[in-house]
């Protein structure tokens, strides 16, 4: 490497995180889509039996949508779904009206992690979710209290 591009990269190297950094925003969920099927109903109940007999599961005390069918099915009846753009994705219930869900504004975004993966996760009510994963570090702009704020629902990450 030159002197010159040493001298470059020592001036402007502090920059360029700032300079890739990219600004990620909740969602219109207008146009959002579903990219998987919901299970009909016959395959909830067949699943049903087939989850609850699950011995390992019994043992770990992770039966407790066994006790009621109706439990169950509110778990795993769901598709899921993608922002318009494919960004952000969901499992969404598939109880809930397509026309609701387009129609839902977003309420409020935090950031969490799952190992070395950060999740923008975007609230919309009725247990709705859309989550965005990266590597990249992300922090809230604007505070996140999407209500009050529509435009306060982004985040910086890089």
């Amino acid at each position: 490497m030159k002197l010159n591009q040493l001298a470059v990269l020592f001036l402007f190297g502090p920059a360029l995180p700032s300079a890739m950094a990219a600004t990620v925003s909740c969602p219109d969920l207008a146009a959002a889509v579903p990219v998987g099927a919901c299970p009909a109903e016959d395959e909830l109940k067949y699943t049903f039996t087939g989850y609850c007999s699950d011995d390992a599961k019994a043992y770990k005390g992770e039966t407790d949508v066994c006790t009621d069918y109706q439990r169950y099915r509110a778990l795993k009846n769901v598709a899921l779904w993608e922002s318009g753009d494919g960004v952000f994705n969901a499992y969404v219930s598939c109880d809930l009206p397509k026309e609701r869900l387009k129609g839902a504004r977003v309420s409020g975004v935090k950031i969490g992690k799952q190992g070395k993966m950060t999740q923008l996760v975007c609230s919309y009510g009725e247990g709705v979710s859309f989550t965005y994963r990266t590597r990249a570090e992300c922090r809230i702009e604007g505070g996140g209290d999407c209500v009050a704020d529509p435009a306060a629902c982004k985040a910086i990450c890089n």
